[in-house]
């Protein structure tokens, strides 16, 4: 089996890979909403951020040649069971028809303003 580290252009420097591709599966980091990649401006409310980490899974999924269509798997953690509605509105205007699985986890996270962060598996064979 092959692997491969997946880059970002102008990602931030971080201690870990934005994903990997191991054989047919593509790995994708937890990717947080509370931060503008490209500005560096802060993002607040959970509608906000949670479309800030699914476009930055988007992003590393095309750089490996694999898009949402391709997730199988989906883990989502909110700070606030509270804005788990909201958050669920936001992901199903991205993912539709054919839904990933999916795992949901109220917890603490490590930046403060941070309400979300997400990670996922995709199958791109």
């Amino acid at each position: 089996m092959s692997k491969s580290i997946i880059s970002v252009p102008n990602a931030p420097k971080l201690p870990f890979s934005p994903g990997v591709k191991a054989g047919d599966y593509i790995f994708i980091s937890g990717q947080v909403g509370h931060q503008d990649p490209k500005t560096g401006d802060e993002i607040k409310g959970i509608e906000a951020q949670t479309t800030q980490c699914i476009e930055n899974m988007r992003e590393i999924l095309s750089s490996a040649g694999s898009d949402l269509g391709d997730v199988v798997k989906v883990t989502v953690f909110l700070t606030a069971a509270d804005d788990f509605r909201k958050m669920n509105e936001v992901y199903r205007s991205y993912f539709t028809g054919d839904l990933p699985a999916r795992s949901t986890v109220v917890t603490g996270l490590v930046i403060p303003g941070m309400l979300i962060e997400m990670e996922c598996v995709a199958y791109c064979p």
